[in-house]
């Protein structure tokens, strides 16, 4: 089982939107629209374990949160 990683937020950085892992001063990647971040991050949890995503406002407040599965189940349904 992969191990669960802190979090990922979702914040404004000027006029471009962060995806950075819990704890980190550094964005892991950096882009033009909010949702485009919001992928990212949630592609980030997935292969990393799973994990908390808060989606910041442009006020920099958390505005939502949601809980990302693990993306590599090792009981996938079948057909």
């Amino acid at each position: 089982m992969a191990k669960k990683s802190g979090g990922r937020h979702v914040v404004p950085r000027g006029d471009k939107w962060a995806n950075v892992k819990a704890g980190a001063d550094r964005a892991t990647d950096l882009h033009d629209t909010q949702a485009e971040a919001i992928k990212s991050a949630r592609q980030g949890l997935r292969k990393s374990g799973g994990g908390e995503l808060s989606i910041h406002g442009t006020d920099g407040k958390i505005r939502q949160k949601d809980t990302v599965p693990d993306g590599n189940d090792p009981y996938p349904p079948k057909g």
